[in-house]
């Protein structure tokens, strides 16, 4: 497959209702704020997660789609399958790369070529057995920075029950249980992505096709991923910045300051997406970049 000759940059916009977009485990799992201006987070980790996980549900392990950083698989186990393909014992990698200068690249190769997350996102493969496996380190041409909500947002904490006693002892004395979980009532997030045709080219080979299922995974991130915790959740934009060149044609903040998304002036406490505007300025799209809006 050919790289992808375009730059491109892209807003996604999405949202959570009465759910925990992203829990954070050094405050009781509480959704991820910053402190200083109450504004909601979610971590670029937590979104490609999920693009890997509807990856792997679409896909199935297919040859070339396959999942690096994936549930219940140790990295080294692929990193030996890399190993294998150069016909080099995992314990020698390190006196064999001495020997053949040419080992990181095939071996890089191998790791892109089969893995769609490498491609896409890149990897850290500097794992160890016994000091020697290590599959070197990929800087992938995708990349997304932290969603941040349009709104503060108000977490709240609801107090819950259940009828199920855990152990016979407790079942003599209560008839319920209580427990705890963190939700945000409403929430419209904005995360701004990157895809490099430059480092595409040049060290991953993330190709038009690749791109494609990006933009189809994006869109779908949630669709297979509910669960009660996170509540509705729900993509309801993605728009996106082709330039017509490698480098491109214009600076990023310059593309991102053309999407708004902005509260209507009626309302108190946003609690739908109908209680937004999304706006895209396609009159100043710098030239030689073009503007799809997808939902």
């Amino acid at each position: 497959m050919t790289a992808i000759r375009n730059r491109y940059e892209f807003v996604i916009l999405f949202d959570v209702e009465n759910g925990n977009p992203n829990g954070d485990p050094d405050a009781g799992n509480m959704p991820r704020i910053d402190p200083e201006s109450g504004y909601g987070l979610v971590t670029d980790v937590c979104l490609k997660r999920k693009i890997r996980n509807y990856m792997e549900t679409v896909k199935e392990d297919a040859p070339g789609y396959r999942i690096y950083i994936k549930d219940g698989v140790p990295l080294n186990r692929s990193d030996r399958e890399a190993c294998d393909y150069v016909g080099v014992d995992p314990e020698k990698l390190k006196d064999e790369k001495k020997k053949n200068e040419n080992l990181d690249e095939k071996i890089r190769n191998f790791m892109c070529s089969n893995f769609y997350d490498i491609r896409t996102f890149g990897a850290v493969m500097t794992t160890f057995t016994k000091g020697a496996l290590n599959c070197g380190q990929v800087r992938g041409p995708v990349q997304l920075g932290f969603a941040r909500s349009v709104d503060p947002i108000l977490p709240q904490e609801i107090t819950i029950t259940r009828v199920a006693i855990t152990t016979e002892a407790d079942a003599d004395k209560k008839g319920t249980e209580m427990g705890r979980k963190y939700i945000v009532p409403y929430a419209l997030y904005r995360c701004e992505g990157f895809v490099s045709a430059n480092l595409a080219r040049k060290v991953t080979g993330f190709s038009e096709e690749d791109l494609q299922l990006l933009w189809q995974a994006i869109l779908n991130m949630f669709e297979y991923d509910h669960s009660a915790a996170r509540g509705k959740m729900t993509v309801r934009e993605l728009v996106v910045f082709k330039h017509d060149s490698e480098l491109g044609c214009a600076s990023s903040h310059k593309l991102f300051e053309l999407v708004k998304a902005e509260k209507k002036k009626d309302v108190a406490a946003p609690r739908s997406y109908n209680d937004y505007v999304v706006t895209v300025d396609d009159t100043h799209v710098p030239q030689g970049v073009t503007c799809t809006r997808m939902a």
